[in-house]
């Protein structure tokens, strides 16, 4: 009989513990996925930025030799996400076509720059974002291995960049293909007070 209440009272002491220490790790549990819950993420300050995007087309020696500027301004706000920059213009194409109603029609195509920014964050003072640039124009008609129709050059690059703060950052590079230059995306990141 004794035997049957030592182990009674084993047996409740061991539930009663137990309860306990899974309460608490359950409530540690829960801790844990509040302090990562969606609210938290929300209730990190918003700043605002100013992105200055330099296109830049660079010689031989990688220096630039033109360049060009966009700029836009972003947010942290984890509800306002994509931002844009669209600049270019619509060039007509002769084609000719075949047929009882042949002779000259026009075809556009749209050349010019295009800049998209999405999820835009600070981490460890930087700025984190998804930066996709497309560049695009039509050749020099000077070009002795140009012939027609025209060519069309491009450089299309789509990336997640971790910027400096205040400090120009080269993001994207590429080499030309018919020549020893290339071309480079130049960004500045400047917080709005």
């Amino acid at each position: 009989m004794r035997k049957i209440a030592f182990y009674l009272c084993l047996l409740f002491v061991v539930l009663t513990v137990g309860h306990k220490a899974f309460a608490q790790e359950t409530s540690k549990v829960t801790d844990d996925s509040k302090a990562h819950s969606p609210s938290k993420v929300q209730d990190l300050p918003v700043h605002y930025y100013h992105l200055s995007f330099a296109i830049q087309e660079t010689g031989a020696d990688g220096k630039p030799t033109n360049s060009r500027t966009y700029t836009t301004t972003v947010t942290t706000d984890p509800h306002d996400t994509f931002g844009y920059i669209r600049t270019g213009a619509r060039i007509p194409i002769t084609t000719t076509t075949a047929g009882p109603q042949s002779g000259l029609q026009y075809q556009y195509v749209d050349v010019g720059v295009n800049i998209d920014t999405h999820h835009t964050q600070e981490i460890d003072h930087k700025l984190s974002l998804h930066l996709t640039a497309d560049v695009s124009s039509i050749a020099s008609p000077t070009d002795p291995g140009l012939h027609e129709p025209p060519v069309i050059r491009q450089n299309k690059w789509d990336s997640s960049v971790l910027i400096p703060i205040g400090k120009p950052a080269v993001v994207f590079t590429s080499d030309s293909l018919d020549s020893k230059g290339g071309m480079q995306v130049v960004v500045t990141a400047t917080q709005i007070e």
